[in-house]
């Protein structure tokens, strides 16, 4: 038999066989079960309507209400105290609220409440993010949810996968949040369709944690079903310390097969902004043109963490917002909220003439802490940008990196981070 990807060893590990292939129907022991406040709640009414009793494993099942926290009107109030009143009926180690609430896909990484090797779903699309620590991690639906958190099991039908390699050296400006755009511009946003996404090459390895999180995180975009990257120093440096569990990291064997196996030269890839109204449609920085921007958004489960406030903060210091340009920074957490802070970048942040938001999932599903009205144009360190994804289905979102978000904020249209720093 052929060698095994990294994927499909995590997945055979947690259905207890010596190996799976892709196609293969599995039941599969679950690591973590996540839910946020807008999927949970359904979860929740599905369980009871099971007839269940207690949990599977008050360790496992997650909830982190940040979709609409702070608490934006009744509904979104009724929802979390749902989340609120489970967690204490079944006594979760794992619920966040209030002041402990942060992005959720940012918030069970730095926690080390997912580690390498496990295998994670979650009531969220954007699930896929913690592949960057070498998990398997998907999105599942509220139902599965429920499932999971009556059995502890789901089952999955093996993904086949697809090897993207990057090498050469990043350019300036370049980060994660660039190589996926440029891949999801390449293969368009059914590329990878119930695929797997493998990320390797000697310019991943030298990625930093944020940004691959920031790479897997979109991995769903392409519609795959995963994005992972095979964990290493980097990995351990970050995990290590924090880390709830013991964990297992896994490695593709080097006659695994793909599906479909990609090449890129980072030393060619630009600065990319998706332009309305898909993620595929990606420009070069240098091929944009003249678009004034009303909104710039900074944070998300995609680029809200310490690594992006950073190079904001770089950007913007002594400088100021374009006159009609609102800027939003969001900390995706309340310790890098208070690091950041710490760092003076509060600071710079407020002379620039920006509004700090609690950690929150907001303005990224359209849900609050900046809403467009028709005819304005938003730019997003965010992952979607559908129509109406922010606001009036008249609106505009356009996605970039952190740097160009900045650059954008100070010019008030899209620009190249050169332009101001």
């Amino acid at each position: 038999m052929s060698g095994q990807t990294i994927t499909e060893k995590i997945l055979a590990k947690h259905a207890g066989l010596k190996a799976v292939s892709p196609g293969e129907l599995i039941n599969a022991k679950i690591d973590i079960a996540l839910g946020n406040d807008i999927t949970a709640p359904i979860a929740i009414r599905e369980f009871r309507k099971a007839g269940a009793k207690k949990v599977f494993n008050r360790d496992k099942v997650v909830l982190v209400p940040d979709h609409f926290t702070p608490n934006k009107d009744i509904k979104s109030a009724e929802q979390c105290k749902i989340l609120r009143e489970f967690a204490a009926e079944h006594k979760l180690t794992h619920f966040y609220d209030g002041g402990e609430v942060g992005v959720e896909h940012a918030l069970l990484p730095e926690k080390g409440v997912v580690v390498p090797g496990d295998l994670v779903i979650g009531a969220d699309s954007h699930t896929c993010t913690y592949g960057a620590l070498g998990a398997f991690s998907t999105g599942v639906g509220s139902t599965d949810l429920a499932a999971v958190m009556i059995t502890g099991e789901l089952w999955f039908k093996v993904p086949e996968t697809m090897k993207f390699v990057f090498s050469g050296k990043l350019g300036k400006w370049v980060s994660g949040k660039d190589l996926i755009l440029h891949v999801i511009g390449e293969i368009g946003v059914d590329g990878a369709l119930y695929r797997a996404m493998e990320f390797c090459g000697t310019a991943i390895e030298k990625l930093s944690i944020e940004s691959r999180m920031a790479l897997c995180n979109m991995a769903i975009e392409a519609g795959a079903k995963s994005g992972i990257i095979a964990p290493d120093a980097i990995t351990r440096a970050y995990v290590e310390g924090r880390a709830e569990r013991p964990f297992k990291c896994y490695a593709s064997d080097k006659d695994a097969v793909y599906c479909d196996a990609r090449d890129y030269d980072c030393s060619k890839i630009e600065p990319k902004v998706a332009f309305p109204h898909l993620p595929e449609n990606t420009k070069n920085i240098s091929e944009v043109g003249n678009i004034p921007i009303d909104q710039v958004v900074i944070g998300s489960c995609t680029n809200g963490r310490l690594e992006d406030l950073a190079i904001a903060a770089k950007l913007l210091k002594g400088k100021k917002t374009a006159k009609h340009t609102r800027l939003i920074i969001i900390p995706a957490t309340p310790l890098i909220y208070a690091q950041a802070m710490k760092k003076g970048w509060f600071d710079i942040f407020l002379k620039a003439g920006a509004i700090i938001s609690p950690p929150t999932c907001g303005p990224c599903l359209g849900g609050h802490m900046g809403i467009l009205a028709a005819g304005e144009r938003a730019l997003a360190t965010t992952n979607r940008n559908f129509v109406g994804r922010m606001g009036d289905p008249k609106s505009e979102v356009y996605l970039a990196n952190p740097a160009v978000a900045a650059a954008t904020a100070i010019k008030g249209r899209i620009a190249h981070p050169d332009e101001v720093a």
